[in-house]
């Protein structure tokens, strides 16, 4: 069985956003705030420690990081400074939360630094993620999984179109299943 695809796009660009898939090494330490930030991190298993981020940047940032779809860096359009992480890659058939028999629907993530929220630029990176993916792919099913507890991130999932669905447990926590049909978000 082929791989199902995914959005190739290299870069998306937005209104005040530019969506791309290339690490640069100045991302760094944007990166390692996303990653080590215990409000950021509050419904993602809590802050990683900083040692071990550095060195999963650090295998990454010496690798092809281009070489995983699906992945992007939000980053300013006016600065290039990293504001915020998106994906839109395919959610593993072992994980639970599935729409579809058969599994691996594009599902949709976000993370934006603290110092970014409340502007809209979270619904910004998503849609012209989504967008993109409907003018790309073939209509679908997408889903995005947040805690329940995140009651932010449901209202995003709605002003983005994603109903949600269904809940389960994942890392110890009850998850909210939301879905959207990918044809929605085309133009």
């Amino acid at each position: 069985m082929s791989p199902l695809p995914t959005l190739s796009a290299a870069e998306i660009p937005s209104e005040r956003l530019l969506l791309r898939r290339a690490l640069h090494d100045a991302d760094r330490e944007g990166l390692i705030e996303l990653s080590t930030d215990p409000e950021v991190r509050a419904y993602l298993g809590g802050p990683r420690p900083r040692d071990e981020v550095e060195q999963q940047l650090d295998a990454v940032l010496t690798g092809d990081a281009t070489t995983r779809p699906g992945n992007y860096v939000v980053a300013d359009n006016a600065t290039n400074r990293v504001i915020g992480t998106l994906m839109l890659a395919r959610r593993s058939i072992d994980r639970p939360g599935h729409v579809t028999e058969d599994g691996e629907e594009l599902e949709l993530g976000y993370v934006l630094r603290r110092s970014e929220w409340g502007a809209g630029l979270a619904f910004e990176a998503a849609t012209a993620a989504l967008r993109a993916a409907a003018d790309e792919l073939a209509d679908q099913p997408v889903v995005l999984v947040t805690q329940t507890a995140n009651e932010r991130s449901l209202k995003l999932a709605a002003r983005l179109g994603f109903r949600p669905i269904g809940t389960f447990e994942e890392f110890d926590a009850e998850q909210t299943l939301c879905s959207a049909a990918l044809s929605m978000f085309r133009l």
